[in-house]
């Protein structure tokens, strides 16, 4: 637990209005920048006035262009395509996980004008990733993927021979991480229970991991009490939205540097061919998921491996989220799975089959489910156990 240790992370500047800081750090890289934000979510508020404005009295230029949809590889090398001509100082993300995660790949392309197929993990030629990327600025403006914190961007090509991989690489790691918990404002409710569930199953999973260490424990449990605090309220839209919001954009950051740093498990494992053969939201696969991933992976340590120290995290997760002393292990692992379960419930969030999964469509799925997060689960599963998990969201 003790011998660890800890990739490369960004600048973080998080508070209430640090958005006004993102101008002078652009500033400090140069005059020509490009902006990549969502479709929608900053770019209709008066911020996005205000930051161009701000550019504009700083002599910045800037080309800005729109993420509407996870990003897949064919839309990453026409956008390096389209900008290669210009020289940019920085690249600034600003929206969802889906705008900081082809941001991130842009950056890391602009320079050498390469496909990023050249570079995904389990697809074509892997080749070494050498660089130089441009510098990299995210500005997340929801709370759930931690992508600001992370050195990976995730891209998928959706349909039947589909894939869901990452573009990885200490050199793509943001240079700031600014996390305004104000931006999380305009995030609907949808968005709110999506990403909050993510953040949660990557703060759990983290938590739970193989490659789990004090260093990403103690702040995995600090994200776990704050999205315990403030998922539910926000989503809700009750109490003091402000202080809720702080939270989840605390745990989403937290979530980030804990997955990056200690990996993940069978969730995030699957949520790969499921996002990529299925139109399943990365959010909502965790969120519809992760209940009964906790409960599959209790029960195969307590049949297989009792001696399993994850077992005992599981035991504190259950005293974190239920904020009670168990003393019997069976009530608290009760007690977690039931807390995970409800929260699904409320947060309608839908199961499998309402994407288009079907019982003939699990085998592929679970065929394709064992690559990176998979193999930091805190036991390895077999097919009919994840079958399990599969059918129990079905």
């Amino acid at each position: 637990m003790f011998n660890f240790s800890i990739a490369r992370l960004p600048r973080i500047e998080f508070g209430s209005g640090t958005i006004r800081k993102l101008p002078d750090i652009l500033s400090s890289y140069g005059s020509h920048i490009l902006l990549v934000t969502g479709a929608h979510s900053f770019i209709n508020t008066g911020g996005w006035n205000v930051l161009l404005g701000e550019l504009k009295q700083r002599s910045i230029t800037w080309q800005h262009c729109t993420i509407a949809e996870e990003p897949s590889p064919g839309l990453i090398d026409d956008l390096v395509k389209t900008y290669a001509g210009d020289s940019f100082d920085a690249v600034a993300g600003i929206g969802g996980g889906s705008a900081l995660d082809a941001a991130k790949a842009v950056a890391g392309l602009l320079k050498i004008q390469r496909s990023v197929m050249d570079y995904l993990e389990g697809v074509g030629p892997e080749l070494p990733y050498q660089g130089p990327a441009v510098p990299f600025i995210a500005v997340p403006t929801t709370a759930g993927t931690g992508s600001e914190a992370t050195k990976n961007a995730v891209l998928s090509v959706q349909g039947k021979n589909g894939f869901k991989k990452s573009f990885r690489h200490d050199k793509l790691v943001a240079e700031y991480a600014i996390v305004d918990p104000d931006l999380l404002a305009s995030c609907p409710p949808g968005v709110i229970a999506a990403n909050g569930m993510d953040a949660v199953t990557q703060l759990l999973e983290s938590y739970v991991s193989t490659r789990s260490n004090a260093f990403t424990d103690a702040l995995a449990i600090s994200g776990l009490q704050a999205a315990r605090d403030a998922l539910m309220p926000l989503y809700r839209q009750q109490g003091e939205l402000a202080g809720h919001r702080e939270k989840m954009a605390y745990a989403a950051l937290l979530s980030g540097i804990t997955l990056a740093q200690a990996g993940l498990g069978s969730v995030h494992g699957l949520a790969s061919p499921l996002g990529a053969f299925y139109p399943i939201p990365h959010g909502a696969v965790c969120g519809t998921l992760v209940a009964a991933a906790t409960q599959v992976n209790i029960e195969a340590m307590l049949a297989r491996e009792p001696n399993n120290q994850a077992l005992a995290k599981y035991l504190h997760i259950a005293e974190i989220l239920c904020e009670k002393r168990f003393i019997d292990p069976a009530a608290a692992f009760s007690a977690l799975t039931d807390r995970l379960s409800r929260w699904t419930d409320e947060l309608n969030l839908p199961r499998l089959s309402h994407y288009g999964l079907q019982p003939d469509g699990l085998n592929k799925v679970i065929a394709n489910c064992r690559g990176n997060s998979m193999k930091t689960n805190p036991i390895v599963l077999d097919d009919q156990e994840i079958h399990q998990l599969l059918l129990a969201r079905l």
